[in-house]
């Protein structure tokens, strides 16, 4: 458990979900009557004014008869047993990680029969409100080529997943990306990891609850928490939807094991955001902002909290720079009032405080993902409070204590000793 206090975390239960997504299967048409083919895509303006007032039946057939018409197309239909907002999300992004893998048009139907359409729908309009925004897509450019819809715009449980086809330059992008994944050893980038989290997690107390590499929710067994195992998990994956397909999976594995068989999960991705530049930092944020959007989405953080890790993290440029943003440190601007609240007699230069960014700065993008179980009891019943920023103006805030020590602790180490021990956990991966 590598960060339990959060701040302003929305307590909303995410539903249990089944262990892990299952295999996708051709989806079996039910017989009926045949109707005449028609391209599902002219005929969903007609539908879209059809579904008002329309009864149950005549909207199955209708769904049905779009679906026989994709059939007819050629256009693949994908039977999903997901039956949770987490086994959707995983079937969704498994879905787009593979068919962005092909440099060629694509297109799919997901078929999730257990999935309210109501769900399908919040996806949806979601990507689409997500491809409008360039401060994301300028660093999430394998979207672009996608498009998701519900088909027959809700008649039934199914979403369209179309890709373009990439143009050449494109195609020699993501053939150079490809190339980089194999250059990433497993056993090298989770050593490092680890070597950082013993470091600093543990070393120096970044996270109290956390007393070795491999066990975390230690210290909490009198508020009904049991530590537990941490689980490794690693993806040498360049794509951002390959990296939300890996970082659902986790949360179904979480959800299908109990605490005291996984406590949590450090998922290392190691091709999103390689190296130290602003362009890397950059893409890292994007990547973990739409981990973070998506789980909000459907009311995730309820039950799991997020901690995010870069080689050269920086919360002075992660939006919002004024705000909480979910799964990172606190904005720059509100650490003088967390030290003051903190009771830190120390005053410390803008450099100094800078140097708080170490306790993220793990050898490559990661993500700790753990269970709000752990971190409320953690942060305890009267963690949240009022931190006064100035000039009248007051934001809900938790882990003062916490974000006081290591902010401190931090600046005691100075820049020069923190660089070289991040520089050594980094050239143990070549």
């Amino acid at each position: 458990m590598m960060g339990v206090h959060l701040l302003a975390t929305i307590a909303v239960a995410l539903a249990s979900a089944t262990a892990s997504v299952s295999a996708f299967a051709p989806f079996s048409m039910p017989v009926g009557r045949r109707v005449p083919a028609t391209s599902p895509s002219r005929r969903l303006g007609d539908t879209e004014n059809l579904l008002e007032g329309m009864s149950d039946e005549r909207k199955s057939n209708l769904f049905q008869s779009l679906l026989r018409d994709l059939q007819i197309e050629g256009v693949p239909l994908l039977g999903c047993d997901a039956n949770q907002v987490s086994t959707l999300n995983a079937a969704i992004w498994t879905t787009m990680a593979e068919l962005g893998d092909s440099d060629e048009e694509q297109r799919a139907c997901l078929v999730l029969e257990e999935i309210p359409v109501s769900a399908l729908m919040a996806f949806a309009e979601d990507f689409t409100v997500l491809k409008t925004q360039a401060r994301l897509m300028d660093y999430l450019p394998e979207l672009r080529r996608f498009s998701v819809s519900v088909l027959g715009r809700g008649v039934g449980p199914a979403l369209i997943v179309e890709t373009e086809a990439r143009t050449d330059e494109e195609r020699t992008a993501a053939a150079s990306l490809k190339a980089v994944e194999s250059t990433f050893d497993q056993d090298k980038t989770v050593a490092a990891l680890k070597s950082f989290i013993g470091r600093v997690v543990v070393g120096l107390e970044a996270c109290p609850y956390t007393k070795s590499v491999d066990v975390s929710a230690v210290g909490l067994e009198q508020r009904g928490v049991t530590p537990g195992p941490v689980g490794y998990r690693y993806s040498p994956t360049t794509d951002a939807c390959m990296a939300m397909s890996m970082f659902w999976n986790c949360i179904c594995e979480m959800m299908s094991e109990p605490e005291t068989n996984l406590s949590s999960i450090m998922l290392s991705l190691p091709g999103i955001g390689m190296g130290d530049s602003r362009e890397a930092h950059n893409r890292f944020a994007a990547v973990v902002e739409l981990v973070g959007r998506y789980l909000c989405l459907f009311r995730g953080d309820g039950s799991f909290g997020l901690v995010h890790f870069h080689p050269a993290y920086d919360r002075s440029i992660v939006h919002p720079l004024q705000k909480p943003s979910y799964g990172h440190l606190p904005p720059v601007s509100w650490l003088r009032p967390i030290l003051k609240m903190g009771g830190a007699a120390a005053d410390l230069s803008d450099d100094d405080l800078a140097l708080s960014n170490y306790q993220r700065r793990a050898p490559h993008t990661a993500i700790n993902i753990l269970r709000m179980t752990q971190v409320n009891a953690a942060a305890g019943s009267k963690s949240i409070v009022d931190l006064d920023l100035g000039e009248g103006r007051t934001e809900k805030a938790s882990g003062i204590t916490l974000y006081t020590r290591n902010t401190l602790r931090m600046a005691e180490m100075g820049k020069d000793a923190l660089q070289s021990a991040l520089d050594a956990d980094i050239a143990m991966q070549s």
